[in-house]
C-alpha cells in the first residue's frame, strides 16, 4: 500500500510538471535575468561611482563634492537596480514604491537624527565651509578633513587619530578653518620683569622679528606692551606668514625671543607675591 501511495505521489507530481512546465520555464528564466540584473546594476553602481569621482576630480573639483556626489550617484543606481530586480521577478514596483514611501516616512519619523545628519552633509557639500585637507576645528574637534561622507566627516588629527563627527553637529556649532586663507598672523606674548626698560623690551623683540625673512613685513609688525600683570611687563607680537610656516615661524620667535632676552639681561619673571608683617602694640605686649 505504502508503495503504491509513493508510486502515486511521484504520478502526480510529473503530471504537474508537465502541466506547468511553461510556467516554471518562465519564473527559472525571471529569476536568473533577476540576479542578472542585480550584479550588472552592483558593477555599474561601482564603475560610474569611480568614474564619475575621478573625472571630477580631474577637472579640479573639490575631493569633498567629487566624494559626497559620487556617493549618491553608486546609492541612486542601487536603488533603480532593486526596483528593476522587483519588477522582474513579478512583484509590482508600483505598489512596491507606494509602501517605500510609506515605510520612508516612518522611518523617516523614526531616524530624524540621522536625516538632519544627512541634510548636514548637503549643506557642507554646498556650501563648503570645510575641504578635504584642511585643518579645522569643530567646537573643539580639530584636525585636518580627511573625507565629507553623506552622514558624517571624518578627522584626522596630528597624531594620527581617526575622529568621526556627525555632520549634524557640525553645522550646529562652530566651524573654526585654519587652513582656508593664504596668510596667517603670528601673535605671541612675552612677559618681562618689572624693571625692564619698555622701549629697549621692544627695540629687542622687534629686531629679532626683522630678522627672520619668513615674516611679510609689508603687511605690518606690532610689538607693544599690551598688559601690567600682577608679576610681569606683557608684550604682545604680532607679525604675518605663510599659512604652511606658522608653526615654523612661531616656535622660532619663541626660541629667538628668549635667547635674545637673555643677551640684553632682560629678566623673564615667574609668578611672585610679596607678603608684609605688620606687628601691632598689644601682639608686642602680650609676648612680653
Amino acid at each position: 500500500m505504502e508503495d503504491l501511495n509513493v508510486v502515486n505521489g511521484i504520478n502526480n507530481a510529473s503530471s504537474w510538471l508537465v502541466k506547468n512546465q511553461d510556467l516554471l520555464i518562465q519564473y527559472a528564466v525571471n529569476i536568473v535575468a533577476a540576479i542578472a540584473i542585480l550584479i550588472v546594476g552592483m558593477i555599474v553602481a561601482r564603475v560610474v561611482s569611480n568614474a564619475l569621482n575621478r573625472v571630477m576630480k580631474l577637472r579640479g573639483i573639490d575631493a569633498t563634492v567629487s566624494d559626497f556626489l559620487s556617493a549618491m550617484a553608486r546609492y541612486a543606481i542601487l536603488a533603480f537596480t532593486f526596483i528593476a530586480v522587483l519588477g522582474r521577478v513579478g512583484v509590482q514596483t508600483t505598489s512596491v514604491i507606494a509602501v517605500l514611501g510609506a515605510a520612508g516616512l516612518a522611518v523617516g519619523l523614526a531616524l530624524q537624527g540621522s536625516l538632519s545628519n544627512f541634510a548636514a552633509g548637503v549643506l557642507l557639500v554646498a556650501f563648503r565651509p570645510l575641504r578635504a585637507g584642511e585643518y579645522v576645528d569643530l567646537g573643539g574637534i580639530a584636525g585636518t578633513v580627511d573625507q565629507v561622507q553623506i552622514f558624517s566627516t571624518t578627522l584626522r588629527t596630528p597624531d594620527n587619530k581617526t575622529i568621526v563627527v556627525p555632520n549634524g553637529k557640525i553645522i550646529a556649532g562652530n566651524i573654526t578653518n585654519y587652513s582656508r586663507e593664504p596668510n596667517r598672523r603670528v601673535d605671541i606674548v612675552v612677559g618681562v620683569a618689572y624693571n625692564a626698560d619698555i622701549d629697549v623690551v621692544k627695540k629687542v623683540l622687534g629686531d629679532v622679528i626683522a630678522a627672520d625673512k619668513r615674516i611679510m613685513h609689508d603687511k605690518g609688525v606690532t610689538v607693544r606692551l599690551t598688559e601690567m600683570a600682577p608679576s610681569s611687563l606683557n608684550f604682545v607680537t604680532r607679525s604675518w606668514t605663510t599659512n604652511a610656516q606658522y608653526w615654523d615661524v612661531y616656535f622660532d620667535l619663541m626660541e629667538n625671543f628668549k635667547r635674545a632676552l637673555d643677551a640684553n639681561n632682560i629678566g623673564i619673571p615667574f609668578p611672585q607675591m610679596d607678603v608684609h608683617l605688620y606687628r601691632t602694640e598689644g601682639a608686642s605686649a602680650k609676648a612680653e
